[in-house]
Formats: C-alpha cells, sequence, structure tokens
C-alpha cells in the first residue's frame, strides 16, 4: 500500500468498524445497516490497496490507467465514509454504537483532508506532463490526450467537491475544519483566478483569429484553429461554472465571477438579477464605455463628419445631374414623353444619391454586403405582398413604351374622363372638366380600352341640324356652306362635308362635318351651334320640333255627339 493510502485510509479501519458491528446495539436494524455501511468501507479499501499495488508494479500506459480507476474508487470511498459519518450522528448520543464508531472514525478522519490536497498534487503534475505531451503530438493523437486532460481537470473538481462534503463529517465528529477550509478556499480561488484567465485569454484569441479569417477566408488553417479555439473556450466557461458554484458553497462572493460567464459565455440565468453581478456588470460595461469613447471618440466624430459631408456632397450632385437631365431632354430633338422624362430626371438624380449613401455607410464600417443580400431577400418579400402594385408597376412601363397619352392629353379611359395632369409608372391623375381629380391605377387604364381624344392635330367637328320640309333645301345648303366657310377657324383642307343626311319624323336632317385643329375643336362647335341658329332665323329657315297628329273619331253614342 502506498504511503498516500496508508496515510488516507489505515487498513485497521475496517476490523475495528466490524468489531463495533457486533456489539450489542440499543437498535438491531441500525446496527445492521451500520455494518454494511462498514463491510462497504472495507471492499474499497481493499481495492484501493489493490489498485495502489498495480500502480506501482504498472508501466507505460497502464499506470494513468490505474490511476484513473484508482481516482473513482477514492471517490466511492469518501461517499461511503461520508454516509456513514451521517448515518452515526441520527443515533442517540448515549448509544454505544454511535460512541465507539465516532471514537474510531475521529482519529482516522482527521488526516483525510491532507491526504486529499496530496492527492490533488500529484493531479496536477499529471495535468502538467499531460500537457507538456500535448503539445509533440497532432491529429487524433492530440485530440485524444486533450480529451484525458479534460477528463483530469474534472476529477480535480471532484476532489474539491469531496472535500466540501468531508467538511460535515468533520463538524460532526466535533474535529476542526477551519484550517482546512481556509487552505481549500485558496486553492480553489487560485484555480478559479486562472480559468478565468483562460477564459479571457481565449475570448481575445477567438476575435483574432475571427479577424484574420474575415481577411483570408479561404485559409483552411485559419478555419480549423478558430474552431478548435471555441471548442476550447466553451470547456473554460464550464470548468469556470463549476469552480464558481463551488466557492459559492464555500460562502464566498462569486458575483464577479458569475459576471464573468454572463459576458463571455452570453447565457441568461436568475443569476443574472442578483445585485453583484448586475453591479460588476454594469461596472465592466461603463469602463468599456468609457475606455471606447475616449479611445475612439476623435475617429468616430471624425467619420461622423465624413458620413455627413459625402451625403450632403452626394445631394448637390443629385440635384445637379438632375438639372443637366432635365435641360438635355427638354433641348432633345426626341419625342420624349412626360412620364419619361420625368423618370429619367428622378431616375438619375436618385442613381446617384444611392450610391452617395452607400459610399457614406462603408466610410462608418457598414459592410455593403450583407446590406445588400438583406436588401434583396426584403425586396421580394415586399414584392409577393406588393402584387397589385408591381401590376401597376408594369402597366405603367408598357404605357411609357408604346405612349397611348401624354401629360395634357384628354382622354376616356376606364370610365372615367378629363385631362392628364400627371403620369408616374404606378398611376395616371386625371382632371376632369367640372374640376374633380381623379387617380386611376395604371393596371385599370392598361386592361381597358383607352382613348386618346386630343391624341391627333386635327379634328372633325361633327354637327346635324334639321330643318322643315317647307323649306328650300337647296337654300338651306347654301347657308350651311356659308357659315362653315367664313369662320375663322374651320380648315380649308379636309374639306367640309355638308350634306343632307336623313328625313325625319319631323324634320329633313343635314350633317354639318368640318375640320379644325385639335385645341380649337369646342369654339368651332360652339360657335357654329350659334351661328346656325341666328343665321336660320334671319334666312327665315324653320327649325321643327316634334309633333304628332291626333284624329279623333266620334262614336254613334257620343254623349258630346248627341248633345
Amino acid at each position: 500500500m502506498s504511503d498516500v493510502l496508508k496515510f488516507l485510509f489505515p487498513l485497521f479501519l475496517a476490523s475495528a468498524l466490524s468489531s463495533v458491528a457486533i456489539a450489542e446495539p440499543a437498535d438491531q436494524e441500525v446496527a445492521e445497516k451500520i455494518d454494511v455501511m462498514v463491510q462497504n468501507l472495507t471492499l474499497d479499501i481493499a481495492d484501493l490497496s489493490m489498485l495502489s499495488e498495480q500502480i506501482q508494479a504498472a508501466e507505460g500506459g497502464d499506470v494513468e490507467a490505474l490511476r484513473y480507476r484508482r481516482d473513482g474508487r477514492t471517490f466511492e470511498l469518501l461517499s461511503h465514509l461520508d454516509a456513514l459519518v451521517a448515518k452515526v450522528a441520527k443515533q442517540p448520543n448515549d448509544d454505544s454504537v454511535r460512541a465507539e464508531v465516532e471514537q474510531l472514525l475521529s482519529k482516522d478522519i482527521a488526516t483525510i483532508g491532507d491526504a486529499i490536497f496530496t492527492r490533488l498534487d500529484e493531479l496536477d503534475h499529471r495535468i502538467v506532463s499531460s500537457n507538456e505531451t500535448l503539445g509533440t503530438l497532432s491529429g487524433g493523437a492530440h485530440i485524444s490526450m486533450q480529451a484525458y486532460i479534460s477528463s483530469l481537470e474534472s476529477i480535480r473538481f471532484h476532489y474539491y467537491e469531496a472535500l466540501i462534503n468531508h467538511f460535515d463529517s468533520r463538524e460532526t465528529l466535533g474535529l476542526p475544519s477551519a484550517k482546512l477550509r481556509e487552505r481549500l478556499e485558496a486553492a480553489l480561488y487560485l484555480h478559479t483566478e486562472k480559468l478565468v484567465g483562460q477564459v479571457e485569454y481565449s475570448t481575445a484569441t477567438q476575435s483574432e483569429l475571427q479577424s484574420q479569417l474575415e481577411l483570408d477566408p479561404e485559409n483552411t488553417d485559419l478555419d480549423a484553429t478558430l474552431r478548435g479555439m471555441v471548442t476550447q473556450h466553451k470547456a473554460y466557461i464550464s470548468r469556470l461554472g463549476r469552480a464558481t458554484e463551488l466557492l459559492e458553497r464555500l460562502g464566498v462572493d462569486t458575483a464577479e465571477y458569475k459576471a464573468i460567464l454572463l459576458k463571455d459565455s452570453g447565457d441568461f440565468s436568475i443569476g443574472l438579477f442578483e445585485t453583484g453581478v448586475m453591479k460588476s456588470l454594469l461596472g465592466d460595461w461603463t469602463a468599456v464605455m468609457r475606455e471606447a469613447m475616449v479611445a475612439k471618440t476623435p475617429d468616430v466624430l471624425f467619420r461622423v463628419v465624413v458620413f455627413i459631408a459625402i451625403l450632403l456632397l452626394f445631394r448637390y450632385l443629385s440635384r445637379l445631374t438632375k438639372s443637366v437631365v432635365k435641360r438635355s431632354c427638354e433641348s432633345s430633338s426626341l419625342d420624349l414623353s412626360t412620364l419619361l422624362k420625368d423618370i429619367l430626371i428622378s431616375g438619375s438624380g436618385g442613381i446617384v444619391m444611392v450610391l452617395g449613401i452607400f459610399m457614406a455607410l462603408s466610410q462608418i464600417g457598414i459592410s455593403l454586403g450583407p446590406m445588400l443580400a438583406g436588401l434583396g431577400v426584403a425586396g421580394f418579400v415586399i414584392g409577393f405582398a406588393l402584387q397589385d402594385t408591381l401590376g401597376n408597376f408594369a402597366s405603367g412601363a408598357m404605357i411609357l413604351i408604346y405612349r397611348p397619352y401624354d401629360v395634357d392629353d384628354f382622354i376616356e379611359v376606364t370610365g372615367a374622363s378629363g385631362l392628364v395632369k400627371k403620369m408616374n409608372l404606378v398611376s395616371t391623375t386625371i382632371t376632369t372638366f367640372d374640376n374633380q381629380t381623379l387617380v386611376v391605377p395604371n393596371s385599370k387604364i392598361w386592361g381597358d380600352v383607352i382613348k386618346n381624344v386630343t391624341a391627333q392635330k386635327v379634328r372633325r367637328v361633327d354637327l346635324e341640324f334639321g330643318v322643315g320640309y317647307d323649306d328650300d333645301i337647296e337654300h338651306v345648303e347654301r347657308v350651311l356652306n356659308d357659315i362653315v366657310a367664313t369662320h375663322e377657324l374651320t380648315l380649308k383642307k379636309p374639306e367640309a362635308l355638308i350634306k343632307l343626311h336623313s328625313l325625319g319624323d319631323s324634320s329633313v336632317n343635314f350633317i354639318v362635318r368640318p375640320w379644325t385643329k385639335t385645341e380649337h375643336y369646342w369654339d368651332v362647335y360652339w360657335d357654329l351651334m350659334r351661328e346656325v341658329k341666328m343665321r336660320f332665323d334671319r334666312e327665315g329657315i324653320s327649325i321643327p320640333f316634334p309633333q304628332r297628329d291626333v284624329h279623333h273619331y266620334p262614336q254613334a253614342d257620343d254623349p258630346v255627339q248627341g248633345s
């Protein structure tokens, strides 16, 4: 048996406890349970003794395997020992079994704390040696060694936890534990501080590797190193969490460590709302903000000034571009529609302004690639939601290409008629002759018949006049020809058409169809109507109105006829 094992668990403890269990107890059932616990301890001690002898004789990799197994059996023995103490402590103070067991346990448990620290020192040497070996390995062997080191770190926490549980047993037996507790608290505090350093180091390393990978995304070595560091960082966070829990069990204030865990892991929990944690986090954030403001305020102010200057510059360039394009459209020999001119003017200015915004955003450190990708996705979603609007947009594009009408044209579309006042790719604004404003979606217009009244330069004025059957037809024709020919707004070419058109119920109807410029249509229409009425009156030509002859045929028994 090794010196550590002899020092930790004397073999004579088992035989002494067995002899106690045979004594006459006050409660036979309790005595039997204590006897079973003693037997378990006896087996644990025998196993540990055997493992220690095998470790001394083993070579190579078997040594580490046996040590690993010995650690597990040690935890089982400590657990059984604490259970035995707890069971004995529940017995009456005057119980003979309790008195004898406590006397024997008090003598031997006093050395357990020191023995555990000895085992921890041995564990530290094993971890240091394994880390030195790790640097010489690669591939699967490297990964395997990393896993083994992690398991040793886990064993360390098992020893810490076993020692904390052991304090209760010592206090139950009336043994002092203050010095041992202080020793454990100091060791655990130092280990926790080391873990904090490892967490902060891995966080900084991850940040630097991520920056390098963004500059060289095809570097597979960087990517593999970063992934390995992320895994290691998670292991450090897990160990720091376990160390924090153990410090809490010792009554140590762990608010600072909880704040570090929260900041580096991003896991929100109820511990965040503890006063100390919040205070520590706020302190860290305030310090970071203060340092950032001191270090980066000049750069930030400069970037903001550059951002505003670029926007102002491109705003001026946008206006200048719109002005140049407007003059070019107005002086161009091409027959451009008003809608096309508006689109060219506003589109050119908008493109310049968008370029300015992108350039300004790049100056303040905003990456344009993800933003453009996000805009593409947003555009798809918006386009799906605004299908009707896109239909209007497509119809507006067709109107732009084929130009069925333009601004200031008089049109009749989809039940609406009036003068076109404004056009865009979505809708057309029409003003009726009684000064009402109609906004008609372009999809409604393009999907229906479009009547452009003012599309041609000249129009024919269609008039019809009726005269009496007793009037001279040739005289009427001469009067109508004279009226049309003498009007200053009627055109000589094409010639006006004046013909007897139909014989109505009450009148002889003439059609009068002179031609005039489109903008003079209503002036000619109203002037000819007025002049025809006045000349007919002067020439004695009648304009009949509908008449009906009513014939009355009296009957023989008609009382009126009889009178």
